[in-house]
């Protein structure tokens, strides 16, 4: 049989763009995908990837570029696979995002919003409080790589800053890696966990072997140098312990000013990445929910309580419902250190909900969602148990959204009010969203 012939470079113009910031090109009526290409630029590519219905290729040269292509900020930009769309100007990024969500509103849900939200946008350089670096003791390169996975293999990212990440941890990734490559556990530690918070900022080392006291005093003097809170994980999620200092006065915590909250959180918790954001977030659903004195708000997916402790500053009673216990329990201690005596928190996994559950059919008036990446699909399909009048959905993956609507919306009597982008991750290309239900 005779060998396929290798392709070499090949030039074309890019019709379109997809949500992650690769250029399509069709050629001889097969999709090639191109990295970093934008519409209408006039580019030559190589194809590294071959599909049946599609290729996937490696951007050599733009010819002719788009006005909305710029210079990327970070060094490690195209090799990092923490962002993909830096070359492009932010206004053009949430412009690709909202398209991405009017096509899988359109597509997957069948539905349209009667209007659509101006993009929710707040700083678009180190806005990450939260990440979790990969670290990767490398022989070859002499050195203890510590950063995001490489955009197109498994591999830890040479880079000695993220200009993404919260201040001043974004030029601390030098430092990290000359601190780890000098334990004698550097190949047993394969993870760092970043947590910046108003009052402080922790890292959670993650160790496989426990540390010499060699080792323990590298640790704790990379925190002192820093004013760093660090904290040890030997195992499950349950082992992580505050190694330096000996002690802390209060918990890592953000504000909601606007209600008056403080939110304590573990350095582990989920939390919002971009403080900034989140708070314009928390402000605009509760404004759509518009709940008051006399009504019954159901925070579902509620996790520390992000949504349902301002919410408790406006209704008369408010319930967080929460799959995993120590949330919850997270959330009643804010509850509580937050002065709020109406709102109450709940374990349940909401995957498995069927309806008989005493607390669904308790009478609702409003109800606000924030389901992880699969959605709400349990929840949405027996919204004619819970009966509230306004929905506020906030998402993190669009085809979810746009299913979970699509039932809401032909299934169980609601209209799509409004719906838009969220610019939570500037520079990559998850697109978050809200989108507000009202019951017809």
């Amino acid at each position: 049989m005779a060998r396929k012939k290798r392709r070499g470079p090949e030039t074309a113009v890019i019709g379109g763009v997809t949500h992650d910031g690769r250029g399509v090109a069709d050629t001889d009526g097969k999709k090639v995908f191109v990295a970093g290409a934008l519409e209408g630029e006039n580019v030559t590519f190589q194809r590294r990837k071959f599909h049946r219905n599609f290729d996937e290729a490696e951007l050599l040269e733009v010819h002719e570029s788009s006005s909305d292509r710029i210079d990327a900020k970070c060094e490690a930009f195209g090799r990092c696979g923490g962002c993909s769309l830096q070359h492009i100007t932010p206004e053009h990024q949430r412009k690709i995002k909202a398209q991405t969500l009017t096509d899988n509103l359109e597509r997957i849900g069948r539905v349209t919003p009667e209007a659509w939200l101006e993009p929710m946008t707040g700083p678009v350089w180190h806005y990450r409080r939260r990440a979790r670096l990969a670290v990767k003791d490398v022989y070859g390169k002499g050195r203890t790589l510590v950063g995001f996975r490489e955009r197109h293999a498994p591999y830890i990212t040479d880079m000695q800053r993220c200009e993404v990440l919260a201040q001043p941890i974004d030029g601390m990734i030098a430092e990290l890696s000359e601190m780890i490559g000098s334990l004698s556990i550097k190949a047993r530690l394969p993870q760092i966990e970043v947590a910046v918070a108003e009052n402080d900022i922790a890292l959670v080392f993650r160790v496989l072997d426990p540390p010499t006291d060699a080792d323990n005093g590298l640790l704790r003097q990379f925190g002192e140098k820093h004013e760093l809170r660090i904290y040890l994980q030997t195992g499950g999620l349950d082992t992580v312990a505050l190694f330096y200092p000996d002690a802390v006065a209060e918990s890592l915590y953000y504000t909601l000013p606007e209600f008056d909250i403080r939110v304590d959180f573990e350095p582990i918790d989920f939390v919002q990445v971009n403080g900034d954001i989140n708070r314009r977030m928390v402000n605009f659903a509760a404004a759509q929910l518009g709940a008051g004195p006399r009504d019954r708000v159901l925070d579902l997916f509620c996790g520390i309580g992000n949504f349902s402790l301002p919410l408790a500053r406006q209704a008369g009673t408010v319930l967080g419902v929460e799959g995993e216990a120590s949330l919850t329990q997270r959330a009643a201690v804010n509850a509580g250190r937050n002065g709020l005596d109406n709102v109450s928190f709940r374990v349940a996994d909401l995957g498995k909900i069927d309806g008989t559950e005493g607390w669904v059919k308790e009478g609702w008036d409003r109800m606000l969602l924030d389901p992880a990446r699969s959605g709400a699909a349990e929840v949405v399909t027996r919204m004619h148990l819970f009966g509230p009048e306004r929905i506020v959905y906030v998402s993190c993956h669009p085809g979810t959204l746009a299913r979970d609507a699509g039932t809401l919306v032909h299934e169980q009597g609601y209209q799509l009010e409004s719906a838009g982008i969220i610019d939570m991750f500037p520079h990559t290309a998850h697109v978050e969203s809200i989108a507000v239900f009202r019951k017809t």
